[in-house]
C-alpha cells in the first residue's frame, strides 16, 4: 500500500521535571539489563491486555497485566488512560464481531524487545509483537486461528526518582491494521499525475451479511488459486527476499506487492513497460510497476486488463480473490489484501503485509473499519 507519510501516536501524558531547587534528583538512572527485560514486560503486559479485550468471556473483568508494575518500571498516568480507552474500544470491537457471529474463545501475545535507545532521562524501545487468537468454533468449519505481528515504539521518561515511566506508544508499521490495534490507519495518496487517461473505477462492495451467491470457477482461468494462498501463507511474516520489503520505509507499505506477488505464484503473468504506466504490470527484486506495488494503480491495472471483475458484496470473495478498503472514503483506495479460506458459510478470511496477518475475516475487517468503504474483485 502506497502512503502519504503519516505517523499515528498514542501517547500517554508526558512527564516533565518540575524539579525545585534543592531537591534531592538522582543523576540520569541507568538502564542495564534488567531494566531493559523490565520494559520488555511492560509492552508484553500492555499488548497481553489489549488482546485478552478481544477473547469472549475474558478482558472486562479480572486483573490486568499492567497493574503488576508499581516498582522502578511502571504506567504514567496519562498512558494508563490511554490504555483504558484502547481496552474499552476493543470490548466495543469485541461485541460487534459477536454481532456478526465470530468470537475468539483463547489467545495468546509475545513480544520481543528488538532495540534501546537511551539519552539522559528519556529512553525509546522497539519491540515486536506476536499474536495468535484462536477462533471459537460457531461453524466448525473457520480456521482455527489468526495471527499477526506487529512492530511498536514505546517512549519512558525517569522522573527525579528514577523511576521509568511508559509515557507512549507508537506502531510503527505502515498499516496499523492488527486485530488489537485502535490507532487510525494510514490512508494512500494516488499517483494521479500518471492517470490523466481515464483509469477505471471500482465498484465498492456491500458488507452486508450475507450478499448474494456468487460461485467462484477454480477452472476457469488457468490461475492455481491454491498456489496463491500458499505462498501468502508461507510469507505472510517471513518476506520473500526475492522482493524488496516496503514495510516501514516511510514511502508506504508493503500490502500491494505481497498481493502481487501472491497473484504471480498463482499464474498471473508480466506486462513489461515503463514503471509509472498503470497498464503494465511486472515486479522483480531489481524493479517493480508502478501497478505492482501500489493500491490504487493495482486496481486500475486488474480492472482494465480484465484480470479481475468487481464483486457486489465482500461475503462473495473466494480463495484468491482481492479486497481493498478506503479508510477515510475519499475516494482514494488504501490497503489490498489477498483471500486465503472461506468457510462452508461463506466467510473469506484473508491475509496482507503492514501488519503482517495471517487468516483474519472480512468480518473482523468489517466490525474494526465499519465507515470505510470495501472493493472486492474476484480473479
Amino acid at each position: 500500500m502506497v502512503t502519504a507519510a503519516a505517523a499515528s501516536v498514542v501517547a500517554g501524558v508526558a512527564l516533565l521535571p518540575n524539579w525545585s531547587a534543592g531537591a534531592a534528583v538522582t543523576d540520569d538512572p541507568t538502564v542495564d539489563a534488567a531494566t531493559k527485560a523490565t520494559f520488555q514486560r511492560l509492552a508484553d503486559a500492555v499488548f497481553t491486555d489489549r488482546t485478552q479485550a478481544l477473547v469472549d468471556g475474558k478482558g472486562s473483568t479480572g486483573t490486568r497485566h499492567t497493574t503488576g508494575f508499581s516498582g522502578s518500571v511502571r504506567m504514567s498516568g496519562g498512558q494508563t488512560r490511554q490504555q483504558d480507552s484502547a481496552l474499552d474500544q476493543l470490548r466495543g470491537r469485541r461485541s460487534r464481531l459477536a454481532q456478526l457471529g465470530e468470537k475468539y474463545s483463547a489467545a495468546s501475545t509475545g513480544v520481543t524487545l528488538d532495540a534501546t535507545e537511551v539519552h539522559g532521562r528519556r529512553a525509546k524501545v522497539a519491540v515486536t509483537e506476536t499474536t495468535s487468537l484462536t477462533y471459537s468454533k460457531q461453524t466448525g468449519k473457520e480456521p482455527k486461528t489468526t495471527g499477526f505481528q506487529a512492530h511498536h515504539e514505546l517512549t519512558f521518561q525517569a522522573d527525579r526518582h528514577g523511576v521509568w515511566q511508559l509515557t507512549g506508544i507508537r506502531d510503527t508499521d505502515d498499516g496499523y491494521l492488527a486485530v488489537n490495534q485502535v490507532v487510525t490507519p494510514s490512508v494512500a495518496k494516488a499517483n494521479t499525475a500518471t492517470a490523466d487517461d481515464g483509469p477505471p473505477s471500482a465498484t465498492r462492495a456491500s458488507t452486508s451479511w450475507s450478499g448474494p451467491a456468487k460461485p467462484k470457477d477454480f477452472s476457469a482461468t488457468g490461475y492455481d488459486y491454491k498456489a496463491m494462498a500458499a505462498y501468502a501463507a508461507k510469507y505472510w511474516k517471513s518476506y520473500n527476499p526475492a522482493y524488496p520489503d516496503f514495510n516501514g520505509h516511510g514511502a508506504g507499505g508493503d500490502c500491494t506487492n505481497f498481493v502481487s506477488q501472491s497473484l504471480k505464484a498463482g499464474g498471473w503473468k508480466h506486462v513489461p513497460g515503463y514503471t509509472y504506466d498503470w497498464h503494465k504490470w511486472f515486479g522483480t527484486a531489481d524493479i517493480q510497476s508502478d501497478s505492482f506495488v501500489g493500491v490504487n494503480e493495482f486496481s486500475w491495472f486488474a480492472l482494465s486488463s480484465k484480470r479481475v471483475t468487481s464483486l457486489a458484496n465482500v461475503y462473495q470473495l473466494d480463495v484468491g480473490d482481492v479486497l481493498q478498503m478506503d479508510f477515510n472514503r475519499d475516494g482514494s483506495k488504501d490497503h489490498s489484501m489477498i483471500v486465503t479460506y472461506r468457510d462452508r458459510y461463506g466467510v473469506p478470511y484473508v491475509t496482507y503485509h503492514s501488519t503482517n496477518t495471517y487468516n483474519r475475516s472480512v468480518a473482523s475487517l468489517v466490525a474494526s473499519y465499519p465507515t470505510a468503504y470495501f472493493y472486492a474483485y474476484r480473479t
